[in-house]
């Protein structure tokens, strides 16, 4: 039989999957500025290099 009443750690469960989310974006925003940021620094040196 299902249990009555209020169920069990539903607010909990979607607090962490809410936070969980936000730390992976974080690190996935935090991963494309530092690519970004490395194709910017490639692209000065080639032409620092080729002039």
């Amino acid at each position: 039989m299902a249990k009555k009443g209020s169920e069990k750690n539903t607010k909990s469960k979607a607090k962490h999957a809410r936070l969980v989310t936000q730390k992976k974006n974080k690190k996935k925003a935090e991963e494309a500025l530092r690519k970004e940021r490395l194709k910017n620094i490639v692209k000065k040196m080639k032409e620092n290099s080729s002039s």
